[in-house]
């Protein structure tokens, strides 16, 4: 006990205290919110409640190694995130959502534990393409064509990974982390107009071949979102009905009737989070959300600018792309602005593998900030190569 207690001694000295209290709001905000939609009778406050544990315990761990010795061994978390991604091809648990969506993108554990290993492959990504970014900037090949061709096959594994599992929300995310990190890391600007160029050109292939049905009908439901109401459209019109009810002050905390009932709004509980905030706690708790989202997107940028090296830089980037994408695209969708692609809200949706995972993603962060004064990497000897 007494060693856990040195430990917890050493670590606050030494950690971010604005990182963690603005990390801390928002697990009590997700608590709350997800704690008033376990009224209809399933429990996912209990479910959210162990994975914000694990998640926090796993942050501090991996915040007391040095991320260049994690990064040193980039072939360990690769690895293992193939393997569990290989593993849901095999013995993959499929769940069919709402409109069609039906993915094999869980493994079930032991104690009726479902696990998306796409989470815990998106903390890995971050560590491999750092790794990668840094070594072609180490040796000046940012610039050459075929490494980046390499650093495009790098990313489209996840890619093409997560689509064959039917996961396209968490493609879709490898891909804007993908293009935020090589941004950051400074790739000219014709590459990406070459990437816009290879998309527009893949937009029929991609439609007439790679596109489920209830896919097309999503995209073409935003051209006329009331043409479906009570079909493809129902999930997100009842959505925006329950944040637009919520007004100014909302309808109370646990006294949304909406929330209340059960299937009101398909899957509330995670990919449409915002709109149980909406409802309960109207704009104020929509716009406390994207405050204390916002807060921890900028204070991430900060540990990046603050950052002893690239390597440490390029870690907290990729951090924030996949934070940032993942916003973008969920209240897009939740707001009717996007098509629902089953990305959620990051902290805030209910999901065991999701919420663990992000607070893996806090502790590659805090450990950037806590060796943001470390002592010259040439004569460190935990340095990579």
């Amino acid at each position: 006990m007494s060693k856990i207690f040195n430990f917890l001694k050493i670590y606050l000295k030494k950690f971010d205290p604005i990182f963690w209290t603005i990390a801390n709001l928002i697990s009590i905000y997700c608590l709350v919110l997800v704690a008033s939609v376990s009224r209809t009778g399933i429990n996912f406050f209990k479910t959210q409640l162990i994975a914000v544990i694990i998640g926090y315990l796993g942050a501090m761990i991996l915040s007391d190694i040095d991320y260049r010795k994690i990064v040193k061994y980039w072939y360990i978390p690769a690895a293992v995130c193939f393997v569990l991604i290989a593993l849901t091809f095999f013995i993959g648990k499929a769940v069919e959502g709402h409109a069609g969506v039906n993915a094999r993108a869980w493994i079930k554990l032991p104690f009726n534990i479902n696990f998306q290993p796409s989470e815990l492959a998106k903390i890995g990504f971050i560590i491999t393409f750092s790794k990668h970014l840094y070594a072609l900037k180490q040796k000046d090949l940012l610039k050459s064509f075929l490494q980046i061709v390499f650093l495009a096959v790098h990313a489209f594994i996840p890619v093409l990974l997560t689509h064959i599992q039917g996961d396209d929300g968490a493609a879709i995310i490898f891909f804007f982390m993908f293009l935020f990190m090589s941004f950051t890391a400074g790739i000219q600007f014709r590459y990406f107009a070459m990437i816009l160029v290879l998309i527009i050109i893949a937009v029929p292939i991609v439609w007439n071949y790679l596109m489920a049905d209830y896919q097309k009908l999503r995209l073409l439901s935003q051209l006329n979102p009331e043409s479906d109401p009570l079909g493809i459209g129902f999930q997100q019109n009842q959505g925006k009905i329950s944040i637009g009810s919520g007004r100014i002050w909302g309808q109370g905390l646990f006294q949304g009737p909406r929330v209340g009932v059960r299937g009101t709004v398909p899957i509330q509980e995670s990919d449409f989070i915002f709109s149980v905030a909406g409802e309960e706690l109207g704009f104020i708790g929509c716009s406390l959300v994207l405050i204390l989202l916002i807060s921890l997107l900028f204070r991430t940028l900060y540990v990046a600018h603050t950052s002893y090296d690239i390597l440490g830089s390029y870690i907290c980037c990729g951090f924030f792309g996949m934070v940032l994408s993942q916003i973008a695209l969920n209240l897009g969708m939740c707001l009717g602005f996007l098509p629902v692609i089953g990305v959620t809200l990051p902290f805030f949706s209910a999901g065991g593998s999701s919420a663990a995972c992000l607070y893996l993603g806090l502790g590659l962060v805090q450990s950037v900030f806590q060796r943001r004064e470390d002592e010259n990497l040439e004569d460190n000897p935990e340095f990579i190569e």
